[in-house]
């Protein structure tokens, strides 16, 4: 199978006062084109860290992140911006919207920072909205949303730019369980209809029927039990 992702050796080390905190020990991990894989572990057992890593929102002590075939850690911050405008769509646990725009201008504010014409803007914002069924939302302010869709929002903005690859970071943590159950099939059928590779960092227990694959972390680690394949459903 091919490989979009290929994390080898990632040690990501803090340095708190004179303390040393290590979040990732030695890293490695590979993900193909669309998967749907969750990461799961406890909380402080390095997700968020490792997402951010694989972002370029955080940068590794050593190792190597080879995300579609470049080295990122080459990368400068103005192209590490631009990397992640191109290729990745990031998912937040408290939604991230911007509270004064609207659900249509939230996925929008993405395209213009592409550069797309009105026209071309316009048509694929519909067109994320009708994925994620809020089309009939499309002018409402998060405050006139339910939590559950503006997790709909915020994955629409995600998918605006046709990304390769979505981060996800504890995206239903916020949801109660039947809106967090929706969320993963939505997730499960974007992975499929839009070709897209999901990484999803959660503690859900109900994400294990959902994705293809499980990747455990435990104290900056990948555990023994690293890789949990299951028949997609």
């Amino acid at each position: 199978m091919a490989t979009i992702v290929k994390v080898e050796a990632l040690w990501r080390v803090y340095q708190v006062d004179s303390i040393k905190v290590t979040a990732l020990c030695g890293i490695n991990m590979r993900i193909g084109p669309g998967e749907f894989v969750a990461l799961k572990g406890r909380s402080g057992s390095g997700k968020t860290t490792l997402l951010n890593c694989l972002g370029g929102l955080d940068r590794p002590t050593s190792g190597k992140i080879r995300m579609f075939g470049r080295d990122i850690s080459t990368l400068n911050d103005d192209q590490l911006t631009q990397w992640r405008c191109e290729r990745l769509g990031l998912i937040f646990q408290s939604f991230g919207l911007i509270p004064t725009l609207s659900a249509y201008e939230n996925i929008d504010l993405m395209l213009r920072l592409r550069g797309l014409d009105y026209p071309q803007r316009h048509a694929r914002v519909l067109e994320c909205l009708k994925l994620v069924a809020l089309e009939d939302r499309a002018y409402h302010r998060p405050y006139e949303l339910s939590g559950g869709q503006q997790q709909r929002v915020a994955i629409a903005r995600a998918l605006a730019n046709h990304p390769l690859l979505i981060l996800a970071d504890e995206p239903t943590g916020e949801l109660d369980s039947a809106t967090a159950a929706e969320i993963l099939s939505l997730f499960r059928e974007i992975t499929r209809g839009e070709r897209v590779t999901l990484l999803v960092a959660s503690h859900d227990p109900a994400i294990d029927s959902y994705a293809d694959r499980i990747i455990l972390l435990s104290d900056g680690q990948i555990s023994e039990q690293a890789e949990i394949h299951q028949e997609p459903q």
